[in-house]
């Protein structure tokens, strides 16, 4: 049985060939001299590397059979999240080059992913759609929030920003190719191990944001109650990330939910301005 995917007919997905940062020294609290919003915006960074490494293999697991127009998805979705990889290698450098021990951090994440080994690819790829989900969520709060970069390194944002464009722009693909994969399964049973799976992913996802930035803040000398309360107040407060972007998580719980459902591509014609010439030929 084959399930139409409900991305836009006529989304194109274009990777965005940029470098940022390149031989530049970022200040140690490069978000506005904020130690909590910058513990947690390199913490966030830590993971990409790895985690869209693993993001790609998966939804390359499932990719044959699937429609011509989600095979060109597919393809423009691993080139945006190779040159994401590349261009957060190269963050991360320059957090460590501020003085930041991420050893700890990164060892969480090959410790999560050797979780993953061994274990059926489909079950992979429900933890990519749910992270997915994640990042195009946070994605919308970061682009649809203009005081959300306030005072921030113009660089670094310009970063953040061309991702989070591109986090929008392929926001269905692991979901289109869940669909795929999970064609012979019954409503019920793929609305069951996709909310188990992003119930699971969620909790590991902010626990570990949790203690990433606690780290990174006690590296800082701020501890205790006063990284907690800073910390908390970035997340719920302002710019209230968590917050701002609960009734969107809510959603994927929904009958008939897709990440379309939700067309925010004027985010991204707001956004992409920036890198009219920096655009690479893809198959989408």
């Amino acid at each position: 049985m084959q399930i139409a995917a409900k991305s836009p007919a006529d989304l194109t997905i274009t990777p965005r060939d940029r470098r940022f940062g390149r031989g530049m020294a970022q200040q140690r609290w490069w978000f506005g001299g904020d130690p909590y919003a910058t513990a947690f915006h390199n913490a966030l960074s830590v993971t990409f590397p790895k985690g869209e490494a693993f993001f790609i293999d998966s939804v390359k697991a499932h990719r044959e059979g699937v429609p011509p127009k989600l095979e060109a998805e597919i393809k423009a979705f691993v080139m945006q999240e190779v040159m994401h990889t590349r261009e957060h290698v190269a963050f991360n450098k320059r957090v460590t080059d501020a003085g930041y021990d991420v050893a700890k951090l990164e060892q969480d994440v090959a410790d999560a992913l050797a979780l993953t080994k061994g274990r059926p690819q489909i079950l992979n790829l429900a933890v990519t759609m749910a992270l997915e989900h994640y990042t195009a969520i946070l994605a919308q709060t970061m682009l649809r929030y203009p005081h959300y970069w306030a005072k921030a390194d113009a660089e670094s944002v310009a970063m953040w920003k061309w991702h989070a464009i591109e986090e929008i722009e392929h926001k269905g693909v692991a979901y289109d190719t869940w669909l795929h994969a999970t064609r012979d399964w019954s409503r019920w049973k793929r609305w069951k191990v996709k909310s188990i799976m992003m119930l699971l992913v969620s909790y590991r996802f902010w626990t570990k944001r949790w203690t990433g930035s606690m780290e990174l803040l006690r590296q800082d000398g701020i501890t205790g109650w006063k990284a907690r309360f800073g910390l908390l107040r970035h997340l719920f407060v302002s710019p209230g990330l968590i917050r701002r972007a609960l009734p969107a998580w809510l959603s994927f719980f929904l009958p008939g939910f897709h990440p379309w459902n939700h067309d925010d591509r004027a985010l991204i014609a707001l956004s992409e301005s920036a890198y009219p010439d920096a655009r690479v030929a893809s198959a989408a």
